[in-house]
Order: C-alpha cells, then sequence, then structure tokens
C-alpha cells in the first residue's frame, strides 16, 4: 500500500523533507511504520516508539488528520493512500 508521510519541525530536519510517499505491507499499522522510519533515519532513532512500543509522550501522531491516540494508537491500521503526520512534542507557553 502507498502512504503519504507529513513531518513536521525537527522530525522534518531528520528526515530532510516534509513529505515521503512510501511503500508498506498491506495491513501494516501506524506503530510499524514509524518503527521503519525509526529504522531507516538516524535522527527518528527512539524518537517515535518507546521501547514497548508504545507512541513516546507528547508525540501527535496523525492518520488523516485524526489523532491515533483517539483510534488504536499504535495498533491503528493503515490503508491505501492514508496520510500520517508526525508532529515532534511541542514545548511553549507564556
Amino acid at each position: 500500500m502507498d502512504l503519504q508521510l507529513r513531518f513536521f519541525a525537527t522530525f522534518r530536519e531528520a528526515v530532510g523533507q516534509k513529505t515521503l510517499e512510501r511503500e508498506f505491507e498491506d495491513g501494516s499499522t501506524v506503530g510499524e511504520v514509524l518503527l521503519a522510519l525509526e529504522s531507516e533515519y538516524n535522527g527518528l532513532e527512539g524518537q517515535l516508539l518507546d521501547d514497548q512500543g508504545e507512541l513516546q509522550p507528547n508525540l501527535n501522531i496523525l492518520k488523516n488528520g485524526r489523532e491515533v491516540l483517539h483510534m488504536k494508537g499504535p495498533q491503528t491500521p493503515m490503508e491505501d493512500g492514508d496520510t500520517l503526520s508526525i508532529f515532534p512534542p511541542v514545548a511553549g507557553g507564556a
């Protein structure tokens, strides 16, 4: 299946571009996609998933504009043509 992957802020810097078109095995989950990205890009290693395969705290991962934490988290299935947007933790205030 073909996916569009979108990266923001420091993750965009780690990947070297804003958007990637990438092919994954049919039935892949969000977690499997993120694990593949961590293994491919040194700047993402350990930044997306923890040792248990759960999303790192304060990440925003959106499947077609909807937060995956409100779906099945890293077990959320991906489908052909989906867009996965990956935002690093954001600090700010006042």
